[in-house]
């Protein structure tokens, strides 16, 4: 047996400096400024305003995690992207996800450092701690805050739509609405990829002119509409198949329970409850992302928290579904399956 090493807890316990030097790249627009050329130190530094004192402390720690590549040392030295911050971190890109690493730094990196009060209070440690308004209130009070939540969402859930959309034979089915459809993404990628379906994309009506928007934008307005309303109140529109990307982990068990029902009450027999999350697997021990996002509904929320899929599956029989299936999506994420 090997001795005891200090490594990786050294290395998560100091994981906060690594966090934060990304969070800033990403927010200060270093990747998106060296697009797909190249510069040197000085030459960044200038353009995104930095003081000298820092830039290559800075740059060259982006080289070490690997987030940048460089060519030749020192001030000669000529930084690059790789091919995933090209792909994934560049403003510029159709696949950029850096609105939720925005989100991080603006947002949750404050409040994680209140951590030890939600654990022994329960109680959120957001912007509610200070101006009495829940999550949702706060970010849709602001249009332009709207906007870059729903942004910061669709960059972590893309790739997990498109998974979906290619993965689960929708090809017996005509007609989805999504629950909690944001800024409409998740129907357009399947409007996109099965151009049969017929979606419906349904949020609070401050998000629907969002949704309406992207939907133009994608020129897909024939086969996706919107609706605004509070799907907690009435039943949900009737479909051959619900969807929900993340959404039920913002809530409390109750809450989980009705928002299932009314799925199944709107569905058709044979009908299908689909719902993306970072479903924890069943003994607790692996997805270690689903279990810190289960913490973060805790620092948002409170009482909102994620699930395993043997939580899902009971709820789900509770409610009267029959049959379930889970299909891995690529990484943490998941799509759990719940037919009529």
């Amino acid at each position: 047996m090997a001795n005891p090493d200090p490594s990786k807890i050294m290395q998560v316990g100091f994981g906060f400096w690594s966090s934060k030097v990304l969070l800033i790249a990403v927010k200060d627009g270093v990747f998106s400024e060296l697009g797909s050329g190249e510069m040197t130190g000085e030459q960044i530094g200038k353009a995104l305003e930095l003081h000298p004192r820092g830039i290559y402390d800075f740059l060259d720690s982006l080289v070490a995690l690997g987030f940048l590549d460089r060519e030749g040392n020192g001030a000669e030295g000529r930084y690059r992207n790789t091919p995933e911050t090209a792909l994934f971190l560049d403003k510029n890109s159709p696949q950029y996800i850096g609105g939720i690493l925005e989100m991080c730094n603006d947002r949750l990196y404050a409040f994680w450092g209140d951590l030890g009060e939600g654990l022994r209070t329960g109680k959120p440690q957001n912007e509610i701690k200070h101006t009495g308004k829940s999550i949702f209130e706060e970010l849709y009070s602001d249009p332009d805050r709207t906007e870059h939540f729903m942004n910061a969402m669709a960059g972590i859930s893309r790739m997990n739509f498109q998974a979906l959309a290619e993965k689960f034979d929708f090809s017996r089915y005509k007609t989805v609405c999504d629950i909690g459809g944001a800024n409409g993404l998740l129907s357009i990628t399947l409007a996109k990829v099965h151009p049969d379906l017929r979606c419906t994309t349904i949020d609070l009506p401050v998000v629907e002119p969002i949704a309406r928007k992207k939907i133009e934008e994608a020129g897909v307005s024939d086969r996706v509409s919107t609706a605004g309303g509070d799907f907690f109140e009435g039943p949900f529109p009737k479909a051959d198949v619900i969807t929900m990307g993340n959404v039920l982990h913002d809530w409390n068990l109750e809450k989980k329970k009705k928002l299932i029902r009314s799925a199944y009450d709107a569905l058709p027999d044979g009908g299908a409850y689909i719902i993306i999350e970072n479903i924890i697997d069943d003994e607790r021990r692996q997805n270690l992302f689903g279990l810190l996002m289960s913490l973060n509904m805790l620092i948002e929320i409170g009482d909102g928290f994620d699930f395993t899929g043997e939580d899902f599956r009971g709820w789900c029989k509770e409610a009267g579904f029959s049959r379930f299936d889970q299909i891995s999506l690529g990484g943490p994420a998941s799509a759990g399956v719940a037919y009529k």
